[in-house]
């Protein structure tokens, strides 16, 4: 992250939630996303074990549990100690408000979902998780206009206002799983066939992305072998 680039509003944000709630950025507990701070789920869970969270609930709400549509919800409640009543929280998602990457794992999403609105309730986070935004789950945005323009460029800088760029999409998964930026950005210009990653196209890169996630949850470590092997290429270039 380019330090230099946040504004005094983010920054005095930043020292408020790193001093009050004990988040770290390192740890992935915090992202900036198009200028505002969001709270990641493994940060509210760290919070909660920090807080000795007592347990939590998670139960399908089963009437508006839809099979055949991918719909579900969740209701989740958190008991901040052994006499306490439950702060509860819910949470939903169907094809049409998760994103491309995880496609077919709504049931999970929604889960999440309702977890995180009760973890922040019960300890009073008035930040927006990242998991619970439209803007990172809604549909693919539209094709480009002819009169746009194209490659990576194009790629990581349009926004409908229902999905963040790519860039940050890819920002993410780097750092929820602790990727080298420099291996994934040669990784991913190796995938796309394309000299640098610059000149690919939106569509390479959206197909980049969702492989990389999926390599990133199914097999970690030979994610991360095949990162290494561009390390090497790049000694043997220099």
């Amino acid at each position: 992250m380019a330090w230099r680039d946040l504004s005094p509003v983010a920054l005095r944000r930043l020292d408020e939630l790193t001093n009050r709630y004990s988040f770290s950025v390192a740890a992935g507990d915090l992202l900036l996303l198009a200028g505002n701070w969001y709270v990641t789920h493994s940060g509210l869970l760290r919070l909660a074990r920090l807080n000795r969270c007592a347990g939590i609930r998670v139960q399908p709400v089963r009437e508006f549990c839809t099979l055949p549509d991918s719909h579900w919800m969740f209701k989740a409640t958190v008991y901040t100690g052994r006499s306490s009543k439950g702060f509860v929280g819910y949470g939903d998602a169907d094809p049409g408000n998760v994103s491309a990457l995880v496609r077919g794992a709504e049931m999970r999403v929604a889960e999440t979902r309702a977890v995180n609105r009760a973890l922040r309730k019960a300890y009073g986070i008035g930040l927006c998780s990242v998991e619970e935004l439209g803007s990172l789950s809604g549909p693919p945005t539209s094709s480009l206009r002819p009169d746009q323009p194209t490659g990576f460029h194009a790629a990581v800088s349009s926004n409908n206002g229902q999905q963040p760029r790519l860039r940050d999409q890819l920002c993410l998964l780097i750092r929820q799983h602790n990727l080298d930026p420099a291996l994934v950005k040669a990784y991913a210009a190796d995938f796309c066939g394309t000299e640098t990653l610059k000149e690919a196209s939106r569509g390479l890169v959206e197909s980049f992305i969702s492989h990389l996630a999926k390599a990133a949850k199914e097999d970690p470590a030979g994610l991360v072998c095949k990162l290494n092997s561009y390390a090497q290429t790049q000694e043997v270039q220099q």
